[in-house]
């Protein structure tokens, strides 16, 4: 159960603004043998969750725009809403992307997108990501 906890923590982490990787404790996970669909439950689960926070933090921070210390300088929040407007809502399916995924699930909250959507798309694109990393090592036999 430990092995599933530590997954799951790392995972959240992962998903929040902290930098963490957990494709490598899970493939390392499913590699010792122990069960790809409860790897891919915990895992998936962590890191939707992560994106939950950030999805929390957005829709927060938003309300300290007109402060100076707000990392994010008034125009560049109008650049960034714009873009998501262009792209919309469907772009949470890449959520999982590195780099750019945190972002794009603050800039969710910060553009107050709504919250069934929001957690539909992000548990959708995680969950494909994780099963398709643990379908790959069975397919190549390595779990």
């Amino acid at each position: 159960m430990d092995a599933y906890l530590s997954l799951f923590a790392l995972s959240f982490l992962a998903a929040t603004l902290f930098p963490a990787g957990s494709e490598v404790l899970l493939v390392s996970l499913a590699a010792a043998g122990k069960d790809p669909f409860t790897l891919w439950v915990w895992a998936t689960a962590g890191n939707s969750l992560g994106s939950i926070v950030n999805y929390g933090l957005g829709r927060y921070l938003l309300h300290f725009q007109d402060r100076r210390w707000f990392p994010v300088k008034p125009e560049a929040l109008a650049k960034t809403q714009h873009w998501f407007q262009r792209y919309g809502t469907w772009s949470l399916l890449l959520a999982w992307a590195p780099i750019f995924g945190d972002a794009l699930t603050l800039v969710a909250g910060v553009m107050r997108v709504k919250f069934v959507w929001f957690v539909v798309l992000v548990v959708t694109g995680k969950g494909v990501r994780y099963a398709i990393l643990l379908g790959l090592m069975g397919w190549f036999g390595w779990a």
